[in-house]
């Protein structure tokens, strides 16, 4: 954690929502004039597209069926653990993109699935603001859970994680219902053994629930929206969270636990706001006071 140079770690698997959480958090940034350094869990793999699958197709050959991008041998833990311990201490740091698609990739004038180049972050910037599926992970090599000033864990519950990854990768990646359940399967030791561990290191947890029926997600024709969902906040410590305005400003919620509140599904980006923006307020204040400068908040 630094006063200096704060970092915000969004954490959660492939398909879990993560994007969302991000988006609103750009909003946030926007609104208060907050410069954030973006970085993307996905450029800290350790093989680009094609490499991965003559990884996998190997690892395969040898009887290794759990061969996914969730455990360490395939992310360079090292490289994360270092840009945060390095941005902490001197708000510096490198880092690269990760090319999901084609247009991604005309920018850069590179393929689909690839990297840029490694780069200086930008030397002016608030806030590092990570999203991606490793920012609360402890190793007995690694800490990266002890840099970000704020961890948030986008969970939601298994079956609907399941159906918003298989929407995602037969409608917009072309995969087959198979292919979809075989990489579910084949990265679930990873999933149990990095993935679920890191929810118990963050400050704040958002699990989406359906209110319909969602027992097989491998027939599901739709992912559950976000009017047939509720939202389960739970705060890892929640003494300074001022639950009575929350519910207030919030219709339709209520405490379920002394630290949990639940919210309609469609009042997720609204709590988030008004839950964060307070605390980065605080971040900014802090390290400006430090700085000895203004607030511009």
């Amino acid at each position: 954690m630094s006063v200096r140079h704060p970092i915000i770690a969004i954490t959660g698997s492939s398909g879990a929502g993560t994007s969302t959480v991000t988006s609103t958090f750009s909003n946030i940034f926007r609104r208060e004039r907050v410069k954030a350094a973006i970085i993307e869990g996905d450029s800290f793999h350790r093989f680009n597209r094609s490499e991965m699958e003559v990884q996998q197709a190997e690892a395969e050959k040898c009887g290794n069926k759990n061969f996914s991008h969730f455990g360490s041998e395939n992310n360079l833990f090292s490289e994360i653990e270092q840009l945060f311990k390095t941005y902490s201490e001197t708000g510096q740091g490198k880092a690269r993109k990760y090319l999901h698609n084609i247009e991604d990739a005309a920018l850069y004038h590179q393929e689909p699935g690839t990297f840029t180049p490694w780069k200086d972050l930008e030397s002016d910037t608030d806030i590092l603001f990570y999203e991606g599926l490793h920012g609360a992970v402890v190793t007995p090599d690694h800490n990266i859970a002890q840099y970000p000033d704020l961890l948030v864990g986008v969970v939601p519950v298994i079956n609907l994680e399941w159906i918003q990854k298989l929407w995602r990768d037969k409608n917009l990646r072309g995969y087959s219902t198979e292919a979809v359940a075989n990489t579910i399967l084949r990265r679930m030791p990873d999933y149990v053994n990095y993935i679920v561990p890191q929810f118990s290191r963050t400050h704040v947890n958002f699990q989406r629930v359906p209110m319909v029926d969602t027992s097989n997600p491998f027939i599901a024709r739709d992912i559950p929206t976000a009017d047939e969902s509720m939202v389960v906040i739970r705060f890892a410590d929640p003494k300074n969270i001022d639950f009575p305005y929350l519910l207030k400003m919030i219709d339709d919620s209520f405490m379920s636990r002394a630290n949990t509140i639940v919210v309609p599904g469609g009042k997720m980006p609204l709590s988030m706001e008004l839950i964060f923006t307070p605390f980065i307020w605080h971040l900014i204040e802090k390290k400006n006071q430090v700085l000895g400068k203004a607030s511009t908040l």
